[in-house]
């Protein structure tokens, strides 16, 4: 008997997880959290990590790992937000 299309993709889900390895080089943690390639390789590089790399162009991090990339992100995030934007915009129409 075949599953439903929703409950094969959670389950595919839940499974793939628990099973992998964080993606930084000589840790081997289980991994909490995964990202596309594309989008964070930019963030564990300037976070002073080197990663192992996988056909599927994924990121899995442990939580000590994790940690570190997203305090790498927020500094960088923050760094490009644009404060009082629309307070400027404002004085202009006065």
């Amino acid at each position: 008997m075949k599953l439903p299309k929703e409950l094969r993709e959670k389950k595919e889900l839940s499974t793939t997880e628990k099973n992998k390895t964080c993606s930084v080089h000589d840790c081997k943690k289980t991994a909490i959290r995964s990202f596309s390639e594309n989008s964070y390789a930019k963030y564990v590089e300037k976070a002073g990590l080197k990663i192992v790399e996988n056909k599927r162009k994924k990121i899995y991090l442990c939580k000590e790992h994790y940690n570190k990339v997203k305090k790498v992100r927020k500094a960088q995030e923050k760094l490009y937000q644009k404060k009082g934007f629309l307070e400027d915009s404002d004085a202009g129409v006065l």
